[in-house]
């Protein structure tokens, strides 16, 4: 912030003193908002631009025609919605049914290899995409799995279950056992201590888990590519295709669809996923 001030010259009058620190903070603030709202702001004007060539700084027309021919009832962009949807949905019923139970295991029980157990589920992070889906791409056509939902369900289940199990786990640390101790000693069994004590209180960051894995698997484009495509058309596929076709309106357009619930449910995690979760990760 600028600071302004009054001092006294030595003949005694009165000089108005001003800080000019704040003009380089200004330019670099300036410089890291660019960076960051820049390429939003090309984007945004993409999905609205119908004429936009070199040299021109800014479109030379505007409106919402390739919107139009993206939700055509010819085009590819509902199904890739619907799928990307339902594939996303799937994947964190699937993710949490299995990231529930082995999270309250790694929070509560004394497991031996523990920590190994908790770096095993980052071991689908750690090898390069393409090989691995090349891969399973090659063992999921002969059991009958490429090109299918459920397959591009379990491909995502795969790289969203690091997300779901390590912030289970931190959210069942974060309560205090005792809680289901007072609960079973007034008679409620293990299984109704755990669902009226301990899954209400883990449930802000059971959402903020299934969160992560829905944006995972919405965003996800290696998996779907060789698993999916051409049989399972995803939001991301479509984005890629209008891209490297130069058709830059319709790529700008999903890859709108696919920022907007991200910015939404990022909001929702930064409101449900308390510094008390997120000391307990990896913990």
């Amino acid at each position: 912030m600028a600071r302004a001030g009054i001092a006294a010259t030595p003949a005694g009058r009165p000089v108005l003193s001003l800080d000019l620190w704040w003009i380089p903070r200004g330019m670099v603030l300036g410089l890291i908002a660019f960076v960051i709202f820049g390429p939003l702001a090309n984007l945004v004007l993409w999905t609205v631009a119908e004429r936009w060539y070199f040299p021109h700084a800014l479109p030379l027309d505007y409106g919402f025609s390739y919107w139009g021919r993206v939700f055509a009832a010819r085009g590819n962009a509902m199904d890739s919605l619907a799928n990307s949807l339902i594939v996303a949905g799937l994947t964190v019923v699937v993710a949490l049914a299995l990231a529930i139970p082995a999270g309250y295991a790694l929070a509560r029980l004394r497991l031996p290899f523990r920590a190994a157990i908790l770096i095993a589920f980052l071991i689908p992070q750690a090898f390069p995409n393409l090989t691995v889906y090349v891969n399973v791409a090659r063992l999921f056509y002969q059991l009958g799995l490429n090109g299918t939902i459920p397959g591009v369900v379990l491909v995502h289940v795969t790289h969203g279950l690091v997300y779901a199990v390590w912030i289970a786990t931190a959210a069942f640390s974060a309560i205090d056992a005792e809680l289901e101790e007072a609960a079973r000693s007034i008679g409620a069994g293990a299984l109704r201590a755990f669902l009226d004590v301990t899954l209400p209180l883990a449930a802000p960051g059971l959402l903020a888990s299934a969160i992560f894995v829905f944006l995972e698997s919405l965003d996800e484009f290696t998996g779907s590519y060789f698993v999916g495509a051409p049989d399972v058309n995803m939001l991301p596929l479509l984005l890629y295709t209008a891209g490297a076709g130069g058709n830059y309106q319709v790529a700008s357009i999903t890859a709108l669809l696919l920022l907007i619930p991200s910015i939404g449910f990022m909001l929702v995690v930064e409101r449900f996923l308390k510094s008390d979760v997120l000391s307990k990760v990896g913990r």
